[in-house]
């Protein structure tokens, strides 16, 4: 990590500028809060990456026509519960009212105002239900720990742990900030995932270049983990930067933003393993790690297929050191390589084993493998052995109580 970027406690209220509130709305649960807004108190640039998904949700449409058109942002409004897709136009309507009541309520236009959803397709958002609750939020904003923390809370569907994280780092001096929160479970696949990712910070840097800095970051972050398989309707990472820090505008390429590129990165890296770790039923975070790759595509191409064998994360559940699992979904990727060349390892806190040396079983013990399985973070190496480019992506292993968990998850 760049000695420069300090990783705080912190989320989306640490930045200047950005207060944050939740609230129970009772959208769909009955016992917990399950909406939470953003909001900065001078308009924001904003970039955002949507689902690659061609059924997309009414508010990825809502939020893409503003993101991409460069409008200021002033708000995000999110709930849990009620996904608001496959609703047709009458979904974004509902984007429209829901936006509409919080640039009432807080003094801004309504495409100044962005809204994320999360939670079961094909239901109807209950409209009164959003309004008295962006109402209620407005009347309880606060720059505190505090209500970055519940507003966390408050966007979880699945999730079984809120995930935020933040950094500070100096850019000519000046100490910026960025914090985050985000949601995912279940749903999770490379190239975005059932998930939300907000971003604050109170850097000033042009649109281009937080765009530029955004791309880079969801390629070896969100676009590095895998769950379950499936891509969702809902996926939305947002950043919003209000310029607040004062340091000099971020327009160009150079060191400010090699530096501002590295702390966004520090914390969407954070957030990502967290998500894989926190997938629906998981027992264990699955961390592939491809090295000696062709090239950087290579790399992260046979990162992915191994992270998102069904086979290899049930393997992994049952501390089984079938790595010819590993090798069929390295082989499956669509990537060309040698596989009489490949050397498999797992790893863990309980130590390192080699498995597979050049592409057949090395001398090992399964009890020590066994072991090395059966910590909470296990790590398996490839080293492809042809190339000088290395790639990482996250998962969890697939559990009996990931059947459970979404064989009822309407009721």
């Amino acid at each position: 990590m760049n000695m420069n970027i300090e990783l705080i406690d912190g989320g989306v209220t640490s930045p200047a500028g950005f207060k944050a509130a939740h609230t129970a709305a009772g959208i769909k649960y009955k016992d917990r809060d399950d909406m939470a807004m953003i909001v900065s108190e001078s308009p924001c640039v904003t970039a955002g990456t949507f689902t690659t998904n061609v059924v997309k949700a009414a508010p990825v449409i809502w939020d893409k026509r503003y993101v991409e058109q460069g409008t200021p942002v002033r708000a995000v409004v999110i709930n849990a519960g009620i996904a608001n897709a496959c609703t047709g136009s009458e979904g974004l309507e509902l984007c429209e009212k829901t936006a509409r009541a919080a640039a009432d309520a807080i003094g801004c236009g309504t495409s100044d105002v962005l809204v994320a959803s999360t939670g079961v397709i094909g239901s109807k958002l209950p409209i009164e239900k959003l309004e008295k609750g962006v109402r209620d939020m407005a009347d309880a904003l606060a720059d505190s720990r505090e209500a970055a923390h519940e507003a966390a809370c408050a966007i979880m569907t699945t999730d079984t742990i809120p995930k935020e994280a933040c950094a500070k780092f100096k850019i000519g001096g000046k100490t910026v900030t960025i914090g985050a929160m985000t949601k995912g479970s279940g749903m999770i696949h490379p190239n975005m995932s059932t998930m939300l990712s907000f971003n604050t910070t109170d850097a000033l840097i042009s649109k281009e270049m937080l765009s530029e800095a955004l791309s880079i970051v969801v390629k070896d972050t969100y676009n590095m983990i895998s769950v379950d398989g499936d891509t969702s309707t809902n996926d939305t990472c947002l950043i919003l930067a209000n310029g607040k820090a004062g340091n000099a505008l971020i327009d160009s390429h150079g060191e400010a933003f090699d530096t501002f590129v590295a702390a966004l990165m520090e914390v969407n890296r954070m957030l990502a393993k967290l998500m894989a770790g926190d997938g629906e039923g998981a027992t264990a975070l699955l961390e592939v790690k491809v090295i000696n790759a062709t090239s950087d595509e290579a790399a992260r191409t046979l990162a992915k297929s191994v992270v998102s064998s069904s086979l290899v994360k049930a393997a992994v559940y049952g501390h089984d050191a079938n790595w010819g699992r590993i090798l069929c979904a390295l082989g499956y990727s669509g990537v060309d390589f040698d596989p009489d060349k490949v050397d498999i390892y797992f790893e863990s806190a309980a130590g390192q084993v080699n498995v597979a040396s050049n592409g057949a079983a090395a001398d090992y013990s399964e009890d020590e493998a066994t072991a090395v399985l059966s910590e909470q973070e296990v790590t398996v190496i490839c080293d492809i052995k042809s190339g000088g480019f290395d790639a990482t992506a996250w998962g969890c292993d697939l559990t009996h109580e990931y059947v459970s968990i979404n064989a009822d998850y309407r009721s």
